[in-house]
């Protein structure tokens, strides 16, 4: 088996249509040319802002004077003018609700020579920024853009948003506005600064109905003395399960360890989309161990796991799967206990449990089986191993999940056939389990390992046995008679 050196991985995004950006424009010049509905809109949207505005509504500047005589609102001055090209020095944002194309290619062109990016209402084609659709917990703000092609699409999808966040959230969110200056004024190295955020995080999302109060402040400044008597400058290590390979079964505790995290090393096994939940600050690393394939060895995995966190690092340990269910776990913990760095592990669902789900069967169906048993086809050597209870792999009444099987299926049949199991015992052949490329062969076991050449793809292969899965054989051979019917 050849060496793969640990590498790092360049971060990738996938391309953005718009940069989102949040402008600062608290007492900021900004100009507003136009009237209607959208140029009303806008200008309520840039007062709340705090912008220092400038209508030019010409004859309709009587449109805008209810918000200028609000009395929240200091900063609306409207002018019963159209725009000069003067009128835009200076200015942070230029928005102008215009139809006559002459006049809109004008606007546009004095914002640029003036420097401020422009908005058209409506005329997607000529702006260089565009207003989402907003969930306003201010100072907690999300902003959702379709890129001007849908704006009702991005206004249903604000609907959703708005449901799933509490209005509670704005009092958390001036909390924390409220309280960084005491935070900051720790010095505390960065490491702390984020323990203290995430506690406060989880306190916010845990309650997020009610107002914080002094006793929440006291509570979480308290637990951050506690962190700063304990930190000796280590860092800590989580090992993540990233599930079968479909993000979206990914957990809620793995996703919030991966926007956490200061570096994550991960498997080859590890789907791109989970990626995507990364902090996009943190540093990836691509460990990758591949069957019979370049592959990092697990000593060299060990030893740069307790490097990185010596250095105070957070370090995510990212595996397909469940981290503890084949995935080597234990000897990485093994190592962070020798070196004093403290250890969690965040479960996650198993690549049995994805494939069953995908092939619609439980792994327990209780006229089938009494027993589950997971076991590894692939030893330290790569070979079968040899220590497996041959009698255990005949027994009819358990269902079987064999994990790295492509290779030595033919061996664990010949034995598990010898010590008595059913030869007509179905058997499901699963590559990339409940990902979109996801292959399987369904068969009895006497037949199965002659059959793996039809998983087109490289990588690992699990192989469920078992009557449990007899529906998925009775599939296969239905749609076998049809095609040759």
């Amino acid at each position: 088996m050849s060496e793969r050196r640990p590498q790092a991985t360049a971060r990738r995004i996938e391309p953005l249509a718009t940069l989102p950006l949040f402008h600062r424009l608290d007492g900021r010049k900004t100009v507003l040319a136009g009237h209607g509905e959208g140029a009303l809109w806008k200008a309520e949207l840039l007062a709340a802002a705090g912008a220092e505005l400038h209508v030019f509504a010409g004859a309709a500047s009587a449109s805008f004077a209810a918000l200028a005589d609000d009395p929240a609102v200091r900063r609306v001055h409207v002018h019963a003018r159209e725009w000069l090209p003067a009128d835009l020095d200076g200015a942070a944002l230029a928005v102008a609700d215009l139809d006559d194309a002459e006049a809109i290619r004008a606007f546009v062109a004095a914002a640029r020579k003036a420097g401020a990016p422009v908005n058209i209402v409506d005329k997607p084609e000529f702006c260089d920024f565009a207003f989402g659709a907003l969930v306003n917990r201010s100072p907690l703000v999300v902003a959702v853009s379709t890129d001007g092609a849908a704006p009702v699409f991005g206004q249903a999808i604000r609907a959703k948003i708005e449901a799933l966040l509490p209005a509670g959230l704005k009092s958390w969110a001036q909390a924390a506005a409220d309280w960084r200056p005491s935070v900051q004024a720790r010095e505390l190295p960065f490491a702390l600064r984020r323990a203290f955020w995430e506690l406060f995080a989880g306190k916010a999302m845990a309650e997020p109905q009610r107002e914080p109060t002094r006793q929440d402040a006291a509570e979480l400044f308290a637990r951050l003395a506690d962190l700063e008597a304990a930190h000796d400058g280590k860092g800590r290590v989580t090992l993540v399960g990233a599930g079968p390979g479909d993000p979206e079964l990914l957990t809620l505790k793995a996703v919030r360890a991966l926007q956490s995290a200061d570096i994550i090393l991960y498997d080859d096994l590890v789907s791109p989309g989970v990626l995507d939940f990364a902090r996009r600050e943190a540093k990836r690393m691509l460990v990758g161990k591949t069957g019979y394939g370049p592959s990092v060895k697990q000593g060299d995995i060990n030893a740069l796991i307790v490097s990185l966190a010596g250095q105070g690092k957070h370090v995510v340990r990212l595996k397909g799967g469940d981290p503890g269910i084949f995935g080597r776990a234990g000897e990485e913990i093994e190592a962070c206990a020798a070196a004093g760095i403290p250890v969690a592990i965040v479960p996650g669902i198993s690549a049995a449990q994805g494939a069953a789900a995908s092939l619609g069967l439980s792994l327990t169906h209780r006229d089938h089986a009494r027993r589950l048993q997971f076991v590894t086809g692939h030893s330290r050597k790569g070979e079968l191993p040899d220590d497996l209870d041959w009698r255990a792999m005949a027994d009819p009444a358990a269902s079987t999940v064999i994990y790295m099987a492509r290779a030595t299926l033919p061996g664990f049949r010949e034995k598990a056939l010898a010590a008595g199991l059913d030869p007509r015992t179905p058997a499901v052949a699963v590559l990339s389990a409940t990902r979109p490329d996801e292959q399987r062969v369904a068969a009895t076991i006497a037949t199965l390992p002659e059959r793996l050449a039809e998983l087109s793809q490289p990588g690992p292969v699990l192989v469920l046995l078992g009557h449990a899965f007899g529906a998925a054989l009775v599939a296969t051979e239905e749609a076998a008679d049809r095609r040759s019917a």
